[in-house]
């Protein structure tokens, strides 16, 4: 626990940013009575079809943690989820379909959140109202509106929130920041944020029958209910606006975050996105193909600049990013399945194993050279004008451990990736997704957190709501 103290408070002062101190109501110590030294803290984990799975096997391997619950609403995912950890020889969970009955168990000390994005706030905000601490996935929030309001349970009902940017538990990822906070490559002016993330085609799928043992409308929840397709249920949900974000929410959320770290920044000044859908006529409704500009006023007056990049197919790597030779990936990308080369809509994401040409990462320039980032965990550095070899490494933490850690001290200030920085980078992906539908540059207002003079651009970061899954204005 103290060497995560430790890079916490070097992250505090990479970033310029934290969390302000909150009376939470009970003190570490009166809670370390509480609760006694060896007392478990039982975690229920809320959509285990795909990310879910993750945090089975991440919490299953914290001391002291147990998988309380299992929460789904497609009950042949959650019993094989069940299954599963049966086969972990881990104790058998409850399991819930509605998070609503599950959040009045007084047994569970936290959830866990990896559900589509579109119920990753209102679950959250929920979670606080029961006195529930929160891992929540990227991205927070499928609105700003939400996002804002999250930050503000968070604080009133003071609760431990864990934002799913893994990379911030990670000590290769903070040194990296450091040589970026001690000038290593001198005043850092831009970040590129690299998604180069091969996806195929999802092709079109015809109105069905909701599949048996799922409840769709709490599937739906506050989006609108439309006729079941596969196109909107598991994964492919990604890419409609009712329910994602697109890429720039999915993967790039993360290099977008990892850029404004390094960057030191917070909310931007103004953003441009353009892009569009290529090479796929299909049911897709978001860009698979993005580049957005971000401009930031950073303290001391200066200016910095933020670079979005999104590709869905046959792209380049960038200084080696994606090629393993950071020791990020151990050994290239093979190459494209048999089925695939045949008929690339027979699979829709390609993983690292089959994509070829998945570069992933970050690029930050300075006055002295530039450091890229693989991954979220290893780190390049090239110097001078001669671009000399720098400094580079590489090292991995535990985010779940961390979040755990801080629900036994009540140590807001110790979370890694507090929920005040996880709203400010995901504002950035609202940004980039407003900029590109109503295709115009937006100027933003950091304080009020408003487009300025646009009143259509700040109605679509509202969102709406479908009774009763409502984000109340009132927190």
């Amino acid at each position: 626990m103290s060497a995560q103290r430790a890079s916490r408070r070097d992250f505090l002062k990479i970033t310029g940013a934290g969390v302000a101190s909150t009376a939470l109501g009970v003190s570490a110590s009166s809670y370390a009575r509480i609760m006694g030294a060896n007392d478990r803290v039982r975690v229920a984990i809320c959509g285990v079809r795909g990310r879910g799975n993750d945090h089975i096997h991440g919490f299953s391997r914290v001391p002291g943690t147990e998988i309380a619950a299992l929460c789904d609403v497609d009950e042949s995912v959650l019993n094989r989820r069940l299954g599963d950890i049966d086969k972990l020889g881990l104790p058998k969970p409850k399991s819930y379909v509605d998070v609503r009955k599950l959040l009045e168990d007084k047994d569970i000390d936290a959830i866990s959140i990896a559900t589509p994005n579109h119920w990753h706030s209102l679950m959250a905000i929920w979670a606080c109202q029961a006195a529930k601490d929160v891992y929540v996935e990227k991205p927070c929030s499928h609105n700003w509106f939400e996002g804002r309001q999250l930050v503000r349970a968070v604080k009133k009902y003071n609760r431990i929130c864990q934002h799913g940017s893994q990379w911030r538990s990670n000590p290769g990822m903070l040194e990296a920041m450091k040589h970026m906070r001690d000038d290593t490559i001198g005043d850092v002016y831009m970040a590129r944020a690299l998604c180069y993330k091969w996806r195929a085609s999802i092709g079109h799928a015809s109105e069905e029958p909701v599949p048996a043992g799922v409840n769709y409308d709490l599937w739906t929840g506050p989006a609108p209910l439309k006729p079941f397709t596969r196109n909107r249920f598991h994964y492919n949900w990604h890419w409609i606006w009712d329910t994602g974000n697109g890429e720039v929410g999915n993967q790039a959320i993360h290099e977008i975050d990892i850029a404004r770290a390094g960057l030191g920044v917070g909310f931007p000044t103004s953003v441009s996105a353009m892009g569009g859908h290529f090479m796929f006529e299909d049911d897709q409704e978001t860009p698979n193909t993005l580049n957005a500009t971000f401009c930031f006023d950073a303290p001391g007056g200066k200016r910095k600049m933020m670079e979005l990049e999104v590709r869905h197919w046959i792209t380049n790597h960038e200084v080696e990013i994606g090629t393993g030779a950071y020791g990020a990936s151990g050994v290239p990308p093979a190459g494209l399945t048999a089925d695939t080369k045949k008929n690339p809509d027979s699979k829709q994401s390609l993983g690292p194993k089959d994509a070829k040409t998945n570069t992933v990462g970050n690029i930050f320039y300075g006055s002295n050279g530039y450091l890229a980032i693989d991954g979220y965990d290893a780190y390049k550095t090239w110097l001078t004008d001669e671009v000399a070899p720098g400094p580079s490494g590489k090292s991995s933490g535990d985010h779940y451990a961390n979040f755990t850690d801080c629900i036994r001290s009540r140590r807001a200030q110790d979370i890694h990736s507090p929920i005040e920085e996880a709203h400010i980078s995901t504002t950035l992906v609202h940004l980039a997704n407003a900029s590109y539908r109503l295709g115009r540059t937006l100027r933003f207002d950091p304080a009020k957190e408003q487009v300025i003079g646009d009143d259509e651009a700040n109605r679509l970061l509202r969102g709406t709501y479908r009774a009763p899954y409502i984000v109340s204005e009132e927190i």
